[in-house]
């Protein structure tokens, strides 16, 4: 765990991980997991907004809750995390998905509207890989390296730019190709923690070629030869590679798997949330507890896992369920 255990100051969400125990379950889910029990009198309307890397998965848990129970109707937006803070004060949304912690202002501007601070769950673990094209014969980077390819500022202390494959070390065809960037928008919680984790807090270069969801960054390095990106590893298809990343020159690369997600040796893995609000002073009411259950039991995860992310553990989704005064396994 020695990378993420040492990430606090780079990122909440990937200091948290270092609380996953490295006997977690890498492709499947936890054991011990409580199976999802259905209630009676479960009804009506829910809205989630927020992150785009979440999407498919929100949509997984939707459509398995409302397998269960026909008179619930979730609807799901999912154009970015900076777009659950604002829905969750105004209202709006009775789920946040985000992915990336919300910042202190967002927090405060929650707080100054309900006072208390709204709630967040762990409910999936994702390694943030860095695509190229399934061509691409390169084996390793260091994040120094990622930092130098993306950002303009190179605040992890590369000697200089990377603007070519041969930058990075690639002969022949590749030498002198120009490295074309794909990457996430502003919007993103992925942009976002991208930024601080592998930029180093540093600025993108203005060449990144920002896209509006996390599929369409893939589809992009997918169709140029030349092109890298970043995205969560659940968007992953068979016409890219990710990239193993080491943390600094010198050290071992780690692929983007759920071994090396939960031990920390990936440098760029993260927690991703849905947010709630809950009133510390009364109960969660039950449609919005029953769907946060669904989440966080053996059924719930198993749809992470489909997703193509990690799932949490029974530790994790029990903290977490307490945390909300819900009893585990009722």
């Amino acid at each position: 765990m020695k990378y993420i255990a040492k990430s606090i100051r780079l990122g909440a969400a990937a200091a948290l991980l270092a609380g996953l125990p490295l006997a977690a379950q890498a492709q499947g889910v936890d054991p011990k997991l409580m199976d999802y029990k259905p209630v009676s009198g479960v009804s009506g309307s829910l809205k989630s907004i927020g992150s785009d890397t979440l999407n498919n998965l929100m949509t997984l848990w939707a459509e398995g809750f409302r397998s269960r129970y026909p008179n619930v109707q979730i609807e799901i937006e999912g154009k970015g995390s900076s777009t659950a803070p604002p829905a969750m004060v105004a209202g709006t949304a009775h789920f946040g998905p985000m992915s990336r912690p919300m910042k202190g202002a967002e927090v405060d501007e929650f707080a100054k509207k309900y006072g208390y601070k709204p709630y967040a769950i762990r409910t999936a673990v994702d390694a943030l890989a860095v695509y190229v094209h399934k061509d691409n014969p390169i084996q390793c980077m260091t994040l120094q390296q990622v930092d130098a390819v993306f950002s303009k500022s190179r605040r992890g202390g590369e000697a200089k730019d990377l603007r070519t494959w041969g930058d990075l070390g690639m002969t022949g065809e590749w030498a002198d190709k120009p490295i074309s960037l794909y990457g996430r928008n502003s919007a993103s919680g992925t942009y976002g923690y991208f930024k601080e984790v592998a930029l180093f807090n540093g600025d993108y270069k203005d060449s990144v070629k920002e896209q509006p969801g996390s599929s369409t960054v893939v589809q992009g390095v997918a169709s140029d030869k030349f092109a890298i990106g970043y995205s969560g590893i659940g968007y992953k298809t068979a016409d890219v590679r990710s990239v193993p990343i080491a943390a600094k020159k010198g050290e071992t690369c780690f692929d983007a798997t759920a071994e090396n997600a939960y031990s920390g040796d990936f440098p760029i893995a993260r927690f991703l949330y849905v947010y709630v609000n809950k009133n510390p002073n009364q109960p969660l009411d039950p449609v919005r507890a029953e769907v946060v259950k669904f989440m966080l039991s053996k059924q719930g995860q198993e749809a992470t896992v489909k997703d193509g992310y990690f799932p949490v553990t029974s530790d994790i989704a029990s903290d977490d369920l307490k945390a909300l005064g819900l009893t585990v396994g009722s």
